[in-house]
């Protein structure tokens, strides 16, 4: 499915799954908006659009009536929806054809209430926005408490009113309905509960809704089940239940500790779809753009480890990549595989820094290009060297450079490592 091509003349329906009200688009901006960006708040506001003169079906649309109204290309929309997609604002339901046919229900966006106790969305708004900007949408929507010390309530009860009938009516009518998060989970609980002494928590500790917040704290602060089990551990209290609200400020402080002070935040996870080379190209270069483009950065990473598992400083660099200089993931990847060829396996801050900037101005989106500045950079810079120095030039150099390709102009080392590669992450 993520390989379907998005065309103008595509149609599509917008479904109402919910009630929508003025509300909710303070929510969408206070709340989603530092989160996903302008952009994908603005295609959801505008399926909503279409959905205002037909309540809770619109007539058909084209994507090229997105293009025009949004001012954008298919590419950015596309993301945009999955985008969407992935925060539960919206599902996408496909029909092949001619010409192909979607249909987008809308679902609402959070209350502050559920906004502020989901472990991601809280943790990630806070970090995105900052202290101040998050103390002022917590005074804004926090509930306003009186001293009722002195006052009697005397609220009528339903059946002292009302007296009810025996015609039984019902109908399923239309509610505020909110999309649970949707993914994989991270957590082993067979693991987990394994690796916990025994008799530590009752058999009933681990219901769905804990299982479900461990899972979520798991994903926002990217740690594994033994990681999770030694945070569990310190929040449990003495009736052998889970303290869940110790639950979130340990896992907290454990990530703060351990990643100086700072919160954690979303990133692609691998190379946005729109950003791929198109599928077809079986040569070896082909294939390894492929790895490159369907990789996470921290997968990637921590192949090149024994253990498989990166250390915090790499993961700090690797954050520094995706987060403060944007760059994409499948780039970061190519980045990633140079410099450790180039400078004898280790990632050094500066050169990485460097290139990364390099690469930003340059406005390097996608992994081929990243590999044919990495190429033509190392040529000038070694012809450079080769003028001033009568020292040999390191001839170090990715397996994915043009010349190594062909199987008769690698060494047998090279293979080896060109084989590992497609193997681990190819087919």
């Amino acid at each position: 499915m993520s390989m379907i091509s998005l065309l103008p003349a595509d149609k599509y329906i917008v479904i109402n799954k919910t009630i929508l009200t003025e509300q909710d688009r303070k929510y969408l901006v206070s709340f989603y908006e530092p989160i996903i960006g302008a952009f994908a708040v603005s295609l959801y506001l505008t399926l909503w659009r279409d959905l205002d003169r037909y309540s809770f079906v619109s007539v058909d649309y084209t994507h090229h009536h997105l293009m025009t109204l949004l001012k954008s290309n298919l590419e950015n929309i596309k993301l945009a929806r999955k985008t969407l997609e992935a925060m539960g604002l919206l599902r996408t339901y496909f029909e092949g054809g001619e010409p192909n046919n979607y249909i987008y229900e809308l679902y609402s966006p959070m209350t502050p209430k559920e906004f502020f106790a989901n472990p991601i969305f809280n943790v990630v708004l806070y970090n995105n926005i900052g202290a101040y900007e998050y103390d002022l949408l917590k005074k804004e929507y926090g509930i306003v408490s009186f001293n009722l010390k002195n006052y009697e309530e005397i609220t009528s009860r339903f059946d002292e009113i009302f007296k009810t009938s025996s015609e039984n009516v019902s109908f399923d009518a239309i509610g505020r309905e909110v999309l649970p998060l949707n993914m994989q989970d991270q957590i082993d609980f067979d693991l987990l509960v394994s690796s916990l002494p025994k008799g530590l928590i009752n058999e009933k500790t681990l219901t769905k809704r804990t299982k479900e917040l461990i899972n979520n704290l798991a994903f926002a602060y990217n740690l594994d089940t033994l990681k999770m089990c030694e945070i569990i551990r310190m929040s449990i209290n003495e009736k052998g239940s889970i303290d869940k609200e110790n639950l979130r400020i340990q896992t907290r402080k454990y990530y703060q500790y351990n990643n100086h002070g700072k919160l954690p935040t979303l990133i692609y996870r691998a190379q946005p779809e729109y950003l791929k080379t198109p599928a077809g190209d079986t040569s070896k270069k082909g294939r390894i753009i492929e790895v490159f483009e369907n990789t996470t950065p921290y997968d990637f990473l921590a192949s090149k480890y024994k253990t498989g598992i990166p250390t915090q400083r790499d993961l700090k660099l690797l954050e520094y990549l995706l987060v403060d200089i944007e760059l994409k993931p499948a780039v970061v990847n190519v980045l990633i595989d140079y410099v450790l060829k180039k400078n004898n396996n280790k990632l050094n801050n500066a050169f990485i820094e460097t290139i990364a900037g390099q690469w930003k101005r340059l406005g390097i989106e996608t992994a081929k290009d990243a590999m044919e500045v990495a190429e033509k950079e190392h040529k000038k810079y070694t012809n450079k060297l080769t003028k001033v120095s009568s020292k040999p030039v390191s001839k170090d150099v990715p397996v994915w450079f043009d010349e190594k390709i062909s199987k008769e102009m690698m060494t047998e080392e090279e293979e080896k490592e060109l084989e590992s590669m497609l193997e681990k992450y190819g087919e």
